[in-house]
């Protein structure tokens, strides 16, 4: 399998988020949205109460004294990073949790938007937590790294924009991992596949760690950029 180049055109593939909130409301689909609603708005709540106890003086422990008179820059920055990798961390968990129901969504996306008279062979519950942790394993690889930079005075003020980069390629793979994993790809082949239309891929991601970031909107975003990556996949496949 191949994807068309045409999956690179940015504004081809943040149009699949919008057509996949469309479908969200698809009673076919509701089935298996009901479930990672429910378990997005119970972790981000937490999420949202342990960054509003605890970052905060975080971020002021982790400022020199020599640097105070730079606080007001480096504060925002400091709780962007912290504010990104915290619900890159819960975006992670929860998927891990919503795996199986989000594989079956993509499953039913197909059948929906291709008419097919047969259902896509289900992955077992183990083989589809095994998929999710190595990927997980994959991206927490990557995030050490940004996390302890994160914490480098000075260095730091790259760290949002780097975390954001690499949110958006986070999400890219992981929405993409579930119609790639329903057509019998695996995690080193979905790389592959996804990196052929790095430009689209990214732009889809970070489409969708923006809604992550907003409330209410990211209690949503899962189930969407499920339906959202399972069109973009359909349209962009080619057989080579």
């Amino acid at each position: 399998m191949i994807f068309d180049k045409k999956g690179n055109n940015p504004a081809l593939a943040i149009g699949y988020l919008f057509k996949g909130l469309k479908l969200l409301a698809s009673s076919q689909l509701r089935t298996f949205i009901i479930i990672p609603v429910l378990i997005n708005v119970v972790l981000y709540s937490v999420a949202l109460l342990l960054g509003y106890y605890y970052i905060s003086d975080l971020i002021n422990q982790f400022i020199p004294g020599w640097l105070h008179w730079l606080s007001w820059v480096l504060w925002p920055l400091f709780f962007i990073s912290f504010f990104i990798a915290g619900f890159f961390t819960f975006t992670v968990l929860a998927n891990l949790l919503a795996a199986p129901f989000y594989g079956k969504l993509s499953a039913k996306t197909l059948v929906l938007i291709n008419g097919e008279a047969k259902e896509i062979e289900e992955q077992s519950l183990v083989k589809v937590m095994f998929a999710e942790l190595k990927r997980a394993g994959y991206l927490l690889s990557r995030a050490l790294p940004l996390l302890v930079l994160s914490f480098i005075p000075g260095v730091n003020v790259l760290a949002p924009f780097l975390w954001a980069l690499f949110g958006a390629w986070g999400m890219a793979l992981e929405y993409m991992a579930y119609p790639l994993e329903n057509a019998g790809i695996l995690f080193s082949e979905q790389k592959q596949l996804v990196k052929s239309i790095r430009i689209g891929a990214l732009s889809f991601g970070g489409v969708a760690v923006m809604g992550l970031t907003i409330p209410v909107v990211n209690i949503i975003i899962g189930p969407v950029a499920v339906i959202g990556a399972t069109l973009y996949f359909n349209d962009v496949r080619k057989e080579g």
